[in-house]
């Protein structure tokens, strides 16, 4: 039967060996996280993840949750324990300003805890995942009084807190949002709108709900130039702060999904509701971005996390599932048959799954390094340049991790061939899951418009030159370096296809804005590609100065043949993404929309 075990060794390869973040720790914001207390915090957030939430996965996707005739929402069986459980083990608190009750330690510390309740428990997640998003755009744009009303209950979980953007009329196009707020005379605005697609937008599990609302003031300005936000709790504060009276919105449905059905996504409709603005008139969509950018990386991880998850179930039926024998002869001479992963074809799609799966978990944590650069690093250089980084990059993991992640829940699907069809393995349910990440917190297609459409050219082409130009360093601080050379011509042969595919988009691009449109979703992954090119490379030349040294420890043996697979098998890759680029707008747009 399936099962799930927290990836603790590699994450300590990442953290520790790879991105080395001990050499941080003389800065202020960093000090707390010395590899004892990561060691603790990610050791027993496993065991709450592998005990407690993993056992109620299959729970809540049979079950999902029910809307009852009071507008009150019933989650699945025993969610509510193990909320509370997460709440006082202080799981909400990880990364939370210590200000406001939180723990302080860096987001990449909550980045890998984060890919474990995701792994164990997606629908569970985002419970407590998108209340700290609103407690982060809270923290950026609200007022001093919003801060210390909110925040000491949002971080420790004790009120949770969600988004809420679209309507039943616009998606993506924000602009077209009609919800409205009307001025009360006191200092709070009336609130009247539909939303829908409200990820834990009603459930019992917290004492309060903290809805960030985005709203058209009247008389505002059409476009998005006239979109604010407002805090909207379920029950107002009173004189204590503690929840009072019922505010005027209720959840009117509940979605019937395809996955994530412990999850309760809600229709919520606001009649009245009495919010306060957060930020000034018409910038709302400025401080929201704070939000939607941290879900997005939060996206991507669910891609990487669900992808680790069925790599472990992939593994473990491989190895006991006995079919066939080995075309070179018997492994399993005593038995009927022998177990699958002996044939080449399974171990390619299990190959494909643990070279995305360690990819990934690099970039991500790589890239969430940088977002604790960005804020605590006391050069200015310094976090320029992972503020760069991280506006590049939002959207590549997003979207590469997303698409690759579900491609790789698909070839554990099939791996497990007619049992994986089933809901018995999990399999199944991994992969309904899995799919949403590809939709929600902006398309993969969005997201690949705004990397070519706007990152590209931010601030002169600063951001991506400067990513260029790290990539060519390493290139050429480690040429000639014996068995790592193949991982650096690797990544300097990719880069430079990334790099013309780039100037390509720059120059035809201009010409006809078509070409960028239909270049982008290849540019993306192609992007994507040369940055898992770059943490194997990474990763090679830490395991190869671990092996030279003489190290036993059988991961770094595994990651070289990992590695030399990626290289073998996904590089080749470049080209088609390369060509697929250079191929242009014409043969998208030339076809009549009649002939369709």
């Amino acid at each position: 039967m399936p099962s799930y075990r927290a990836p603790l060794r590699d994450h300590r390869f990442v953290l520790n060996e790879l991105l080395n973040v001990q050499q941080y720790n003389n800065i202020e914001g960093f000090s707390e996280a010395t590899p004892d207390i990561i060691d603790a915090v990610l050791e027993e957030g496993g065991k709450f993840c592998e005990n407690v939430l993993y056992p109620l996965n299959k729970v809540g996707d049979r079950q999902g949750c029910k809307l009852k005739s009071d507008g009150e929402v019933e989650v699945p069986e025993g969610f509510a324990d193990a909320y509370t459980q997460f709440t006082e083990g202080g799981w909400t608190a990880i990364s939370g300003d210590p200000k406001y009750g939180g723990q302080g330690l860096p987001e990449y510390v909550g980045l890998a805890m984060g890919e474990m309740i995701t792994s164990s428990n997606m629908a569970f997640g985002m419970y407590p995942g998108l209340t700290g998003g609103a407690a982060r755009a809270l923290h950026a744009g609200g007022t001093d009084e919003q801060k210390e009303l909110y925040l000491p209950k949002m971080i420790t979980g004790e009120w949770s807190g969600t988004m809420n953007l679209t309507e039943p009329h616009c998606g993506t196009d924000l602009g077209m949002l009609r919800t409205k707020a009307v001025p009360n005379g006191d200092g709070s605005y009336a609130i009247t709108g539909q939303k829908i697609w409200i990820s834990a937008g009603e459930h019992p599990m917290s004492k309060n709900i903290v809805h960030l609302v985005l709203a058209r003031i009247e008389g505002a300005p059409e476009g998005v130039k006239g979109i604010s936000l407002f805090v909207v709790p379920k029950f107002l504060p009173d004189e204590n702060g503690e929840p009072g009276e019922r505010n005027d919105l209720q959840c009117g449905g509940l979605e019937e999904k395809m996955g994530i059905h412990g999850n309760a996504t809600c229709v919520m409709n606001y009649d009245g509701a009495k919010g306060w603005l957060v930020g000034e008139e018409h910038k709302g969509l400025k401080i929201m971005f704070i939000m939607m950018n941290e879900a997005r990386l939060g996206v991507g991880l669910q891609g990487m996390a669900l992808a680790e998850t069925a790599y472990q179930y992939s593994v473990d039926f491989a190895r006991d599932r006995l079919q066939g024998r080995s075309l070179t002869g018997p492994k399993n001479p005593d038995g009927p048959a022998d177990p699958i992963i002996v044939h080449p074809d399974v171990r390619r799609m299990l190959l494909d799954q643990k070279a995305f799966v360690e990819g990934a978990r690099a970039l991500t944590l790589w890239t969430a390094l940088q977002g604790d650069l960005e804020q605590k690093h006391p050069e200015e250089e310094v976090r320029e340049k992972a503020g760069d980084y991280m506006a590049l990059l939002t959207p590549i993991i997003k979207s590469y991790l997303t698409e690759k992640g579900y491609e790789s829940v698909s070839q554990g699907l099939q791996v497990h061939g007619g049992s994986g069809f089933t809901a018995e393995w999990g399999i199944e349910q991994t992969l309904r899951d899995a799919r949403i990440t590809l939709i929600y917190e902006g398309t993969n297609g969005i997201q690949a418009l705004d990397l070519v459409g706007r990152k590209l050219a931010m601030k002169g082409m600063r951001p991506i030159n400067t990513f260029f130009a790290e990539l060519d360093a390493f290139v050429a601080e480690n040429q000639g370096s014996g068995d790592l050379e193949p991982f650096v011509k690797g990544l300097a042969e990719t880069k430079a296809k990334l790099q013309k595919a780039t100037s390509w988009l720059v120059e035809k691009g201009l010409e006809n804005f078509d070409n960028a449109g239909a270049a982008s979703s290849e540019y993306l992954n192609l992007f994507g590609l040369t940055c898992f090119a770059y943490m194997w490379a990474k990763m090679a030349k830490v395991s190869l100065a671990k092996l030279e040294e003489g190290s036993s420890d059988p991961i770094y043996e595994s990651k070289m043949k990992t590695g030399r697979y990626f290289l073998a098998r996904w590089l080749p890759q470049a080209d088609m993404h390369l060509a697929r680029i250079e191929a242009g707008a014409e043969p998208l747009m030339a076809l009549e929309a009649e002939a369709f």
